[in-house]
């Protein structure tokens, strides 16, 4: 294997991926069997896992499109492979637990092994690479990375995988995770549309004047040096006083924990990327641009709008995607001052030791991340396609 790595006509990416691939499927548990939810789970290895020999196909379709010189046939066959793989790992995991589940104990739970969950993230990554050497731009990049989820998807939806511990869990606590979702989304839309109303106008001000910049980024980036935890905890003090002096205030809903301080820590830290995209976006814009937009007679706003916007919007959906991830990630911290939202979940299964209650709090915000990522960057890469 080191030979191969190092001979240049290989693809050591791949090669490196699929030996990973390999030592989890082999070395690693696939699922874990467990009596309830709080005791250590017995570990199941591949050859305890029904039809699991059905993995070492797609697997020799990895290494076959792994190993050699980088072909498009041999693209495509990684990723064929690599999605098989990715699929028939969730579809073994859900009908091992519906085959335990009609043979055991109803509180019994069967949760997917270390094993499982690396192949799975590493066939991911094998497919991300074999797609970005098939499709040179990046709309296609992302859809071909998108389609991958949809076999799971109808799986999940047609109760394939409801015997998983996970999904018992999700079943328990439907009300719950529902809440926490719509609070989730309430803590992104309350941040993003004021960190918009903010940030766009702070950064066409600090444009059109430069001399401000300084003082401002340096106001803002100590704000993204404050820890969100202590942000949060200084930010409690000053609104519990504010609505003692106000108590108007308390019937509107803000108080010294909760939804209030959440809101104003995140859109503050919404700031500098927000700030710093605008200001890059309006610089990046071609000098000759702008003297063609005034020898055409436009108006300032014309000028914006017409000429400066369009090729400035990209750079602004770059920063807004920043935004957006950083934003759904630390909303889970503010769970901590009573904001709600997932991180309830996750700081409860941490509290308790149920890890299948972490992960219920966990998957739902990366996956809110990573989709609103994906959607950002397939828009602003359909805008830079457009604008060329």
């Amino acid at each position: 294997m080191l030979s191969l790595l190092r001979r240049p006509c290989q693809q050591p990416v791949l090669l490196v991926l699929t030996l990973l691939t390999t030592l989890a499927l082999f070395a690693l548990p696939l699922l874990s069997y467990a009596a309830n939810r709080l005791v250590s789970g017995q570990p199941l290895r591949l050859g305890q896992v029904t039809h699991a020999q059905w993995l070492l196909l797609p697997l020799l379709g990895v290494w076959l499109g792994a190993v050699g010189q980088a072909t498009r046939w041999r693209s495509v066959t990684t990723l064929l492979a690599a999605q098989a793989l990715f699929v028939l790992l969730i579809w073994l995991g859900g009908a091992h637990a519906t085959q335990l589940a009609g043979s055991g104990h109803p509180l019994a739970r069967t949760a997917f092994g270390s094993g499982l969950w690396c192949a799975a993230a590493l066939s991911l990554l094998l497919a991300a690479e074999a797609s970005r050497q098939l499709a040179r731009s990046t709309p296609w990049r992302i859809l071909l990375n998108l389609q991958i989820w949809l076999l799971p998807l109808i799986m999940l939806l047609s109760g394939h995988l409801d015997h998983l511990s996970l999904l018992k869990e999700y079943a328990n606590r439907r009300a719950v995770f529902n809440a926490a979702f719509s609070q989730h989304l309430l803590l992104l839309g309350g941040t993003l549309l004021p960190a918009l109303l903010t940030g766009v106008p702070l950064g066409l001000l600090l444009t059109r004047q430069p001399r401000w910049q300084h003082a401002v980024f340096s106001v803002l980036n100590l704000i993204q040096t404050v820890p969100s935890v202590a942000l949060f905890g200084l930010l409690i003090a000053p609104l519990a006083g504010l609505v003692a002096h106000f108590p108007v205030l308390g019937r509107w809903g803000i108080s010294g924990i909760g939804l209030a301080p959440a809101l104003i820590a995140l859109v503050l830290y919404a700031l500098l990327p927000l700030v710093r995209s605008v200001v890059a976006g309006l610089q990046q814009v071609p000098q000759e641009v702008r003297e063609t937009a005034r020898g055409m007679g436009m108006s300032g706003w014309q000028q914006f709008w017409q000429a400066e916007l369009p090729l400035a919007l990209p750079v602004w959906l770059a920063g807004l995607r920043v935004v957006v991830v950083q934003t759904v990630g630390l909303a889970v911290v503010a769970a901590l001052i009573g904001a709600g939202g997932f991180g309830a979940i996750l700081f409860q299964g941490l509290l308790s030791s149920a890890l299948d209650l972490v992960l219920l709090g966990v998957m739902p915000v990366v996956a809110l991340a990573v989709l609103s990522d994906a959607l950002l960057r397939l828009l602003s890469a359909l805008l830079e396609r457009k604008h060329d």
